[in-house]
């Protein structure tokens, strides 16, 4: 367990420099992202194409940081695991997960019956 801790810290803390490349945190709820809008040129008049681009820019970050977000949110999830003692262990049958399943996927809730 000591080892997915170390593994899971590592890996939360790479999502979360991901996740402020792309987005910020929602002032409103401290819980949730945001993607970050679009910077455009404060010239009256600014061109269409640029902000078309802007526009596909900001879907295009919405689109990669609700997939981070996810991934995140189950890091931080196994990480309590770690720490409550439920790690390791199937949320359906709550058997062993498997060590290459939890090599391949440390934030892994089900073994690979329950996947």
């Amino acid at each position: 367990t000591e080892h997915y801790k170390i593994v899971l810290e590592k890996e939360l803390k790479l999502l979360e420099k991901e996740l402020k490349s792309v987005g910020r945190v929602n002032p409103e709820n401290p819980k949730d992202w945001e993607a970050m809008p679009p910077e455009t040129s404060a010239e009256v008049g600014a061109e269409k194409e640029e902000l078309a681009e802007k526009m596909d820019e900001y879907e295009g970050n919405t689109a990669i940081l609700k997939q981070l977000e996810i991934k995140y949110n189950e890091v931080k999830e196994a990480l309590a695991r770690t720490y409550d003692g439920t790690f390791g262990h199937c949320d359906v049958c709550k058997k062993p997960i498997e060590e290459d399943r939890l090599s391949a996927n440390p934030s892994a809730k089900t073994c690979k019956e329950h996947m």
